[in-house]
């Protein structure tokens, strides 16, 4: 897609590109047409100034005087062809021309008269007609007597070598003004555009980042202005955008409270579960770390955590609170969980990203896990990583209707489980950990017993 200054400047050399040109056929035209009435006038006044000569001498029959005359003209102005004296017989008197004079004129002449060329010139390409010849006849009178007239011949490759002439002057001069034209053009292009091309950058990023820097204003005119509104609204839209992500933030944390003091009360109600969200958590980001999740993702882990059993809080007492093995109809009450959590969490949309984590973290690899038995990578990595951590926390925890298992039995079950309950890049991950845990666990111990 080409950019504004590339078209603007487009736009602007065609015109000039189209002017000069026009300008230059126009001044050629008018040079050949002036240069064509420069050399029929002067071919004219040399006719005309000769038979004024030649009346008298030819009265006087001073045919020497008049050889001499015409000679000496033609020798003046090499671009006459030949100068002759005709009497009223046709026979020629005087030519320019040895071994002319004497003879008769004929009625075969080689070139135009001056009438009849001036009307055809106008439409004749010099190029093409540069070996014809231009006549210019004047008629010699004595007190209104007829004793003849005066043939001028002219080489027309007078006029095509002035008309060449005079447009080689005009080229320099046109190159310079199309090459000058040219300059300013880009130049003055790039100032026009500069304004347009500040605007765009500031909308590019408004639109990316949400916010943009102060603009510089190139002018004082109608770009200048808009670009001073541009920079008043991205200045009030920022301050906007500011207090609305400042009140979201306060909302979302208001709402993260409410649903944290939900969890720790659901805790609290079994001391076998007391901590156990907070456990998960500290789980799951180291965990999610081993992993190499970005920061953001491992956030939205550690608050899926604490949520992640809120939706036992509408699971009765009775079935909460069993020490016993539960019936078929409790153990299907109580995975019901997961599903309550997430449709509490839908009561506010800022918590909508957590949803999926804790609605999924009791989904198993093989498809065999609930609420909506996924498996594989259908299965949420932010749930695949928090059934991971809750799993482990439970087995190494007390419950009512068992004793909590060692480190090392925990272990052995997710190594068991892997790839059937747990995803298995996570669950060797997950005993990486554990092992890294035990070992700087059994670190300290040696150095506890070491005696001072």
């Amino acid at each position: 897609m080409r950019s504004l200054n590339t078209k603007f400047l487009t736009f602007v050399l065609a015109l000039l590109i189209a002017s000069v040109i026009s300008s230059y056929f126009v001044t050629t035209n008018t040079i050949d047409r002036q240069v064509r009435e420069s050399i029929v006038q002067r071919a004219e006044s040399l006719s005309r100034s000769i038979a004024s000569a030649a009346g008298y001498h030819l009265i006087l029959k001073d045919l020497l005087a008049l050889d001499n005359m015409v000679y000496k003209v033609k020798t003046v102005n090499p671009d006459i062809t030949s100068i002759a004296i005709i009497g009223p017989d046709e026979e020629i008197i005087v030519n320019s021309e040895a071994g002319k004079a004497g003879s008769d004129l004929g009625s075969g002449g080689s070139g135009q008269r001056s009438d009849a060329w001036t009307e055809s010139i106008a439409s004749a390409d010099p190029d093409q007609n540069s070996n014809r010849t231009l006549i210019i006849e004047s008629p010699v009178l004595f007190f209104d007597k007829n004793l003849g007239r005066v043939r001028l011949e002219v080489d027309w490759s007078v006029l095509h070598r002035a008309q060449s002439e005079a447009r080689r002057e005009i080229v320099p001069f046109f190159a310079f003004i199309l090459f000058l034209g040219l300059t300013l053009s880009f130049v003055f292009s790039r100032q026009m555009t500069k304004p347009v091309r500040e605007l765009a950058r500031g909308v590019e990023e408004m639109k990316r980042q949400g916010k943009s820097q102060q603009l510089r204003v190139y002018s004082s005119d109608e770009l200048g202005r808009l670009t001073q509104s541009f920079n008043e609204m991205a200045s009030l839209l920022t301050e906007q955008q500011e207090k609305l992500g400042a009140s979201a933030r306060e909302l979302e944390e208001a709402y993260v409270s409410t649903v944290k003091i939900l969890a720790a009360a659901i805790e609290a109600r079994d001391r076998y579960t007391l901590g156990h969200s907070t456990r998960v958590a500290e789980l799951a980001v180291a965990l999610s770390r081993e992993a190499g999740l970005k920061k953001e993702d491992i956030d939205l882990i550690e608050i899926a955590c604490l949520f992640h059993d809120v939706g036992k809080i509408r699971i009765p007492d009775s079935i909460l609170h069993k020490r016993g093995r539960l019936e078929a109809d409790e153990i299907k009450e109580m995975q019901k969980h997961p599903e309550y959590g997430a449709e509490i969490l839908s009561k506010a949309p800022c918590l909508y990203k957590y949803i999926p984590a804790v609605r999924h973290h009791h989904e198993w690899y093989n498809g065999n896990g609930y609420p909506d038995g996924l498996s594989r990578d259908d299965i949420p990595l932010a749930a695949a990583i928090i059934s991971l951590a809750d799993a482990f926390d439970a087995m190494t925890s007390d419950r009512p209707y068992r004793k909590a298992l060692s480190v090392e039995e925990a272990r052995l079950a997710i190594l068991k489980n892997s790839g059937r309950q747990f995803h298995p890049e996570l669950a060797r991950l997950m005993i990486k950990i554990i092992e890294k845990r035990e070992m700087v666990a059994t670190v300290r111990e040696n150095q506890s017993e070491r005696p001072l």
